[in-house]
């Protein structure tokens, strides 16, 4: 019984993490990572566990991380925009993605700047702390088997590309192999959040860009 409880409790709180942002309940632009973090850190609390335990240590931070990010998220950008895509579009016709209010940052330089601020500050630290630290975790802790990594992974990525549906469905594969990218740097660099923080941060700062220049 206790096991069964600590599993829907688990499965609770990753289903707020995941519909809270959605909802729209906190009217102030990308202000609800606010109160996500917060039931994380609460949650955390109750199981007598803290940031770390997610792989978010502020210590492990290294230039090497930054570094290796970077070339990898431009190894990426590479590749799904000349190659994948391209080779995708052949084979299935897809929608292009929806870009929403971001499609307003052509030549808004302001609103350029505050989109770049956010891609480092929710796009790479929030949402790797949330997806491919809390949420993997609690996976891991619940999935039975030996191959609960591999399952955990798929899952949290899938979850990863789900919460980016708004993007279209071009938006939502961009999403699953990009997540797929971050969290395994993480997990090759000993689940070292670090690199796959600065991966996410740096690959939305090159689609950003792209999008105010007009690509």
């Amino acid at each position: 019984m206790k096991k069964t409880k600590e599993i829907l409790f688990a499965l609770l709180a990753i289903a707020f993490v995941l519909i809270f942002p959605h909802t729209g309940l906190i009217p102030i632009p990308f202000a609800y990572i606010i109160p996500v973090l917060l039931v994380i850190w609460i949650f955390l609390k109750l199981h007598q566990e803290n940031f770390t335990d997610i792989d978010f240590n502020i210590k492990a931070l290294k230039s090497k991380a930054l570094f290796t990010g970077t070339i990898t998220a431009i190894l990426l950008f590479a590749f799904l925009y000349f190659a994948f895509f391209p080779l995708l579009n052949k084979l299935v016709k897809l929608p292009p993605a929806d870009l929403g209010d971001i499609a307003n940052i052509k030549g808004n330089t302001g609103f350029y700047i505050f989109l770049l601020a956010m891609g480092w500050l929710v796009g790479g630290l929030y949402e790797e702390i949330v997806f491919h630290g809390f949420i993997f975790t609690r996976l891991e802790k619940i999935i039975p088997g030996k191959q609960v990594l591999l399952i955990a992974f798929f899952i949290c990525n899938l979850l990863f590309a789900l919460y980016h549906y708004q993007l279209g469905l071009e938006g939502v594969i961009n999403a699953f192999v990009a997540g797929c990218v971050y969290h395994a740097l993480m997990l090759r660099y000993k689940r070292n959040m670090w690199y796959a923080i600065f991966c996410h941060a740096v690959f939305d700062t090159i689609a950003l860009t792209a999008i105010y220049a007009g690509y």
